[in-house]
């Protein structure tokens, strides 16, 4: 399988190979899918208890996929998404097709089976054309997408995210519905407050409304206190009352970024206070380039923001070496699994899916 997906990221002929994989995935009972029914579940008070990790994975990707699908099979995990932000495909050089043939060829190899939840993570609208890439990433396989309007002023953050909920509305397969977040309060930023929150969802679905019966978004992101990549405290009464908050309009909670590299005792204080998602990226990348099975010739000369530049050489790293950096961060998923709660929810997906 490495090499049919080698094919679809490197070959002359990457098209067919990502079709050959795609066709595959869907013979062996792979389907890609969106959380909307899981998080309408979490609505309804059906379901709950968890928080859905979201994994952006930006090097390595199918070799470290096929480490999350090992540690999902081990776990009995269903609720879990692997994603991937829009300035992340450009500087690590990795298209929505190519990120959807990368992560089926893994979970081909490793026999998962059931709904695979991909996401787009950070979809900005000041950082090109927003509406070619949601375009590009739904037919891709990206049928969650997280709107970031967060650094706008908040009339332009709702007004554009009520817009770009109607663009995904438009555009979505007929037989799904794509789970759709918004973002208030950006990353590293101040906190938010209740008010803006408020302000935020009153003044989305007012703009929302004007586009007639649009289904809303299902969650929307805040911050507490954490940065991207510097991680930080996060002030867990707050992200309760928010969460609280949000599920009075109907929403199934927030969702909490700049996460990976807490503590690793707070993120069992997630569930309980109610995020119903986290954003976790750093650390499985810093967990790659600390390595001692990484050679110092590419650590020295690969930095994050040119990954995509040493993709091959990468890609190329001894596969005994790729299997000894895996095998540490299967540990990691785990036990992100066991602390979020989401150990043993396949029976749950597949129930509703």
């Amino acid at each position: 399988m490495r090499e049919v997906v080698l094919e679809a990221v490197f070959g002359e002929d990457k098209e067919k190979a990502r079709e050959e994989i795609k066709k595959t995935a869907r013979q062996k009972g792979i389907f890609l899918s969106s959380t909307q029914k899981l998080y309408e579940k979490m609505v309804g008070g059906d379901c709950g208890g968890f928080t859905v990790p979201a994994f952006n994975i930006r090097a390595l990707t199918f070799d470290v996929s096929r480490a999350l699908f090992r540690a999902v099979k081990k776990e009995k995990v269903g609720a879990f998404i692997v994603e991937l932000a829009n300035s992340e495909m450009a500087y690590t050089d990795q298209s929505p097709e190519e990120y959807v043939s990368c992560l089926l060829g893994a979970a081909l190899k490793e026999e998962f089976k059931g709904p695979l939840f991909i996401q787009g993570d950070h979809f900005k609208p000041n950082s090109g054309d927003l509406e070619d890439l949601i375009r590009k990433s739904i037919k891709a396989g990206f049928y969650n997408i997280d709107i970031d309007c967060s650094a706008l002023p908040m009339k332009d953050n709702f007004t554009q995210t009520a817009y770009f909920t109607n663009f995904i509305r438009q555009i979505e397969p007929k037989d799904l519905i794509i789970s759709v977040g918004g973002e208030i309060g950006e990353i590293g930023s101040e906190n938010t407050t209740l008010e803006e929150l408020e302000d935020f969802i009153a003044g989305y679905k007012k703009e929302l409304s004007r586009y007639g019966n649009i289904k809303e978004i299902i969650k929307v992101a805040i911050q507490t206190g954490t940065s991207h990549g510097k991680g930080g405290e996060t002030d867990f009464e707050l992200l309760f009352s928010l969460s609280e908050k949000t599920k009075e309009y109907g929403l199934a909670g927030v969702v909490q970024h700049g996460a990976s590299t807490l503590s690793e005792d707070q993120f069992k204080k997630f569930p309980g206070a109610g995020a119903v998602e986290i954003h976790l990226a750093t650390e499985f990348q810093n967990i790659i380039f600390d390595s001692d099975y990484l050679s110092q010739e590419l650590k020295e000369k690969v930095t994050k923001k040119t990954l995509g530049n040493f993709k091959k050489e990468i890609w190329n790293i001894p596969q005994k070496n790729i299997d000894k950096i895996c095998q540490e961060l299967e540990e990691k998923f785990v036990f992100f699994f066991r602390a979020l709660n989401v150990s043993g929810t396949s029976d749950l997906i597949k129930e509703i899916y």
